[in-house]
């Protein structure tokens, strides 16, 4: 059996062990998971590991979301396939590449320059041609392309961004870790009911890197405990 092989078995066998039997059932994720090859958005070195269920540092200390967590976060987002959404976070890619198996068109927004630089060029090279990568402050949203029918956010902030909120389509979903400090942040997930209300429900207590940008943490008063290693840690409520 070739490397591909074993990559291909080790992916099938993460959607069977991590990600279904923990309880996620929506077929359009799980499918989802089974089709991106996790081990093209992690460093060369690291991808003996990329379908152990825990997060890996992918530079510029940052990492690549546990696959649990990401399947989790994707199907609290309740997509039917077509919708347009919006990804804050793009990080290596991986999550925006699973969101372009059921959306039809992913507007990903990574702060730090690098990253999206090589995460456009990989989804690019994978040919996932409705993914469109731009780098730039997620806490702001992506204007020209709301509203949006769902948003997911893979950094935690100090409160929703009003931003966010906004590009929200009536009816839509946001998934946010929100928290105040490292062992403080839940998972919420937004639904907007009209132009002036939103419905929140928490979820789970996760771990992430600090959301930064106009409306999230600067880079003075970030959390010092909320490090790359740490996300996420997922605990059921």
């Amino acid at each position: 059996m070739n490397k591909t092989d074993d990559f291909s078995t080790a992916r099938l066998n993460m959607v069977r062990d991590q990600i279904a039997a923990r309880g996620v059932r929506d077929p359009l994720v799980l499918e989802a998971m089974r089709g991106v090859p996790r081990e093209k958005f992690v460093p060369s070195n690291l991808q003996k590991y990329a379908y152990d269920d825990e997060p890996l540092p992918i530079g510029s200390d940052q990492t690549i979301s546990q696959p649990y967590i990401v399947a989790y976060m994707i199907e609290a987002l309740e997509l039917k396939g077509g919708e347009t959404v919006l990804d804050i976070g793009t990080g290596s890619g991986y999550a925006a590449a699973v969101l372009s198996q059921i959306a039809g068109a992913v507007y990903s927004l990574e702060l730090i320059e690098e990253l999206a630089i090589r995460a456009r060029k990989l989804l690019q090279d994978l040919h996932y041609q409705n993914v469109h990568v731009k780098q730039g402050d997620g806490t702001l949203g992506w204007p020209e392309h709301a509203p949006f029918d769902a948003i997911v956010v893979a950094a935690g902030g100090p409160r929703v961004p009003n931003s966010l909120k906004t590009q929200l389509k009536i009816g839509g979903r946001m998934v946010i870790p929100v928290g105040s400090g490292a062992n403080a942040q839940r998972l919420a997930r937004i639904v907007r009911i009209s132009e002036t209300e939103y419905e929140t429900r928490y979820i789970a207590h996760v771990r992430f890197v600090p959301l930064l940008g106009k409306e999230g943490w600067n880079s003075e008063d970030k959390p010092s405990k909320l490090r790359s290693l740490l996300d996420p840690f997922y605990k059921p409520m």
